[in-house]
């Protein structure tokens, strides 16, 4: 019998604020929320916050970010799984949604984060275990296992 073994993995992101208009963060209002994440040899990604928040709303803020990662995980899971089982997918989209309350003191929490994925598999492939392989996914997926709040999948999936 095998020993499992666990493997840690690490991450690394930069994080730069763009948004000094000259006098830093002097007022509330002295300030624009624009930065840029960055990787090693990777395109930058523009971000700010919510314009609710005084943000850009042309640039990605944290919370899509936080649901754009959910909805990338589960993606990359079930296509490993539907290749592991023999199931040619031709497409997948996904329209994530999620739910954010916002605290007295200003903070806040997400609720809830709802995961939409449309499959569409090869004809003649199995529907069905590719829907039953979109739980699967859910169960493995490192972001959702991440999280404090509920994570749901309505998943679809169709023949070409």
């Amino acid at each position: 019998m095998s020993k499992a073994t666990h493997k840690a993995h690490s991450f690394e992101i930069d994080v730069r604020w763009t948004g000094n208009t000259g006098a830093g963060t002097s007022a509330y209002t002295s300030y624009e929320r624009a930065h840029e994440i960055a990787g090693d040899g990777k395109p930058v990604i523009p971000g700010s916050s919510d314009p609710a928040f005084r943000g850009d709303g042309s640039r990605y803020n944290p919370e899509e970010l936080l649901l754009a990662s959910l909805s990338a995980c589960h993606m990359l899971w079930f296509l490993h799984l539907c290749a592991d089982a023999g199931i040619v997918v031709t497409a997948y989209a996904d329209h994530a949604e999620g739910t954010m309350t916002l605290t007295e003191d200003g903070g806040g929490h997400f609720k809830e984060v709802t995961l939409r994925p449309a499959a569409t598999v090869k004809r003649g492939g199995d529907t069905e275990l590719a829907r039953t392989l979109h739980e699967r996914a859910h169960h493995l997926c490192f972001i959702a296992n991440s999280m404090n709040f509920e994570v749901k999948v309505e998943p679809t999936v169709g023949a070409e």
